[in-house]
């Protein structure tokens, strides 16, 4: 599974699809990713919050993405002031609304 920090729909591969986003809590987040889940979240500030939120590794990713009929992927909708350089932790006010996102 994949988590991003974004989502757009340049990223279907082709139509006609349905997306669905369901809000869920950081827990369901661990449970869905595990320990296996490839990073396509393209700040390194960014991925160094979602680690720590998450308490797993999150590297930096400046990938592609290209989601097919029946992909699911986690995304991490920063909302907040702007991260300063080299944050870490979540600022003050700041939250991150985790959605999972199926394409069928």
């Amino acid at each position: 599974m994949k988590i991003l920090n974004a989502f757009s729909f340049n990223m279907i591969g082709s139509y006609p699809v349905s997306v669905n986003a369901e809000e869920v809590d950081v827990v369901t987040v661990r449970e869905l990713i595990g320990s296996n889940a490839e990073s396509a979240v393209g700040h390194a500030d960014t991925a160094a919050v979602f680690a720590d939120v998450l308490g797993i590794s999150v590297p930096c990713a400046r990938v592609n993405v290209s989601l097919e009929k029946g992909d699911v992927v986690i995304v991490g909708q920063y909302s907040g002031p702007r991260l300063p350089e080299g944050a870490s932790k979540l600022p003050t006010g700041a939250i991150i609304k985790w959605l999972k996102v199926s394409v069928s």
